[in-house]
């Protein structure tokens, strides 16, 4: 058989690089043949393919690199796509309002409302983080119809994660108005559970500086109950539906943490002072 111009190789290809040299990949002379495999290995291939994406999705300046570029491999044929589209966001939760100081804070497009309405239909998992901004809640935190809940009918469970509570005594001095955020942040998960019939289920988390018998969860336990949504608790924080135990009081540690994470203002830090 004779060699074709340029003494080509049927077992490479040539690609263009960067400033307009050739370099020859090799391509194997028999591709693998993946989708033949049985689907229980398939997936087994998606979880170790995405083994290092985070758990919890939401806007930052590193999707690009841990999330984009990873989901690159979907274009491969409709299969591949479909089966791990599937996978990636049904192992997932997604963030409904964005928490990444800087403008994905401010974005008045979270990350639900970007994704495609067959990527929604996947989620099985949200989480509404309370606690950014206490003091001056985003204009995009706001339930409508742009934010796509309508394409979540396989939303089962609803993560609502506390970092703080306003109306402790810690905050005074700083609160907008006495219960300005509870009752923001009971109103915000209210209209989220109205959007999603389908989730039996709302896990509560929290930093450990918040009180189950605090005003900021009982305004949101409230809410939850009146949905007849079942309840339980997630295991950072510890919960369970007994009694909260007494714990010992807060560090100076624990404190300065608080005050670093919780901005007044659009996130922007603030030294504080404590005189003993």
């Amino acid at each position: 058989m004779p060699r074709r111009p340029g003494g080509s190789n049927p077992g490479s290809r040539k690609r263009r690089c960067r400033g307009g040299a050739l370099h020859r990949t090799r391509v194997p002379a028999t591709p693998f043949p993946f989708l033949q495999l049985p689907s229980e290995l398939r997936v087994k291939v998606y979880e170790h393919y995405f083994h290092d994406t985070d758990k919890v999705l939401d806007l930052s300046p590193e999707n690009y690199k841990r999330v984009h570029k990873t989901l690159g491999f979907m274009r491969v044929c409709r299969q591949m796509h479909e089966e791990a589209t599937y996978y990636f966001y049904s192992t997932r939760s997604v963030r409904v309002f964005p928490t990444y100081p800087g403008k994905y804070f401010k974005s008045k497009k979270p990350m639900l409302a970007r994704l495609k309405p067959n990527q929604r239909r996947c989620i099985t998992s949200l989480e509404l983080r309370l606690g950014p901004g206490w003091n001056a809640p985003p204009r995009g935190w706001v339930v409508n119809e742009a934010l796509g809940l309508h394409d979540c009918v396989n939303v089962k469970k609803l993560v609502v994660y506390v970092e703080c509570d306003p109306s402790d005594g810690f905050f005074k001095g700083f609160r907008r108005s006495d219960g300005f955020y509870e009752q923001f942040s009971a109103r915000l998960m209210s209209s989220v559970l109205d959007g999603l019939p389908a989730a039996a289920t709302v896990e509560f988390e929290a930093w450990s500086s918040v009180k189950k018998t605090g005003a900021m969860m009982r305004g949101l336990l409230d809410v939850a109950s009146r949905s007849g949504r079942t309840i339980c608790w997630g295991p950072e924080r510890g919960w369970t539906d007994g009694p909260e135990t007494q714990e010992p009081a807060a560090t100076s540690g624990a404190a300065a943490e608080l005050v670093d994470s919780a901005a007044l203002h659009d996130y922007t830090p603030h030294n504080v002072a404590v005189v003993a």
